[in-house]
């Protein structure tokens, strides 16, 4: 189970600070596909380097099957930071090196065997769809197949949490619906849960099962999304869906 309980994230600025979070709470469920939705500056952003520890809250806590991630420091959080694959938007691909080799980077830096490494880079080549991609360049892959590469990188060290920021953004909608499917089938097959960071309603419509509306760095709304899909509540959530009065 992963848990976020009153988050706030304040950041310091010339005019005094900025508070990017508000006392946010919710529960994700282990196998969720969980859907953060809101327009630009609703503080998605600032939610997920929180989530994946690249940023620690002012207030609050991140909880890992009970486990307090926010204030963690050196090898714990290093360990807690394995715990979570991290899709970021733009994919954050190394351009020097292979399809093959940007999978095995997070590997070879915790210090796998060759022999390991080989054999979970193969595997997950062949999860992802890219087998005969191995030895590619970024540079020579379509925008969904660099995002598959991307999600086998985070996927190498058998994360149970995968974090997905704005994951179909820069596809056109036949590489969204396969990169969807896609994901659908990492979380059946390996339990993974998801939590996708998004401003399209169609993505969460299409594959979140629960999910909750950001704005103004509060969460307005959350809930199971076939309910909120239905019966938006808040007005940003109404106008998201086109239902604003």
């Amino acid at each position: 189970m992963f848990e976020i309980k009153h988050l706030t994230k304040v950041f310091p600025d010339k005019s005094g600070k900025v508070v990017a979070l508000q006392d946010v709470s919710t529960t994700i469920e282990n196998g969720d596909i969980f859907g953060i939705i809101g327009m630009s500056g609703a503080g998605k952003s600032t939610l997920l380097r929180c989530l994946c520890l690249l940023e620690h809250p002012t207030e609050g806590q991140i909880l890992l099957d009970g486990r307090d991630l926010a204030h963690l420091k050196g090898k714990d959080l290093l360990e807690a930071r394995r715990q979570m694959g991290v899709v970021f938007q733009g994919y954050n691909l190394l351009m020097q090196k292979t399809v093959a080799e940007n999978i095995a980077f997070p590997l070879k830096l915790s210090a796998y065997d060759k022999d390991a490494v080989n054999k979970r880079v193969a595997e997950l080549l062949d999860l992802v769809g890219l087998a005969d991609k191995a030895q590619s360049y970024p540079s020579q892959l379509s925008g969904g197949q660099k995002q598959r590469v991307a999600l086998a990188r985070a996927l190498a060290s058998n994360p149970q949490v995968l974090l997905c920021d704005e994951p179909t953004s820069a596809l056109d909608p036949l590489t969204t619906k396969s990169v969807l499917e896609l994901l659908r089938d990492i979380n059946r097959k390996l339990g993974v849960t998801i939590i996708i960071i998004t401003h399209e309603l169609a993505v969460v419509k299409a594959i979140c099962n629960r999910m909750v509306v950001i704005d103004g760095g509060r969460f307005v709304e959350q809930g199971d999304a076939e309910t909120i899909f239905e019966h938006p509540q808040s007005d940003v959530a109404r106008l998201l869906l086109g239902k604003e009065e």
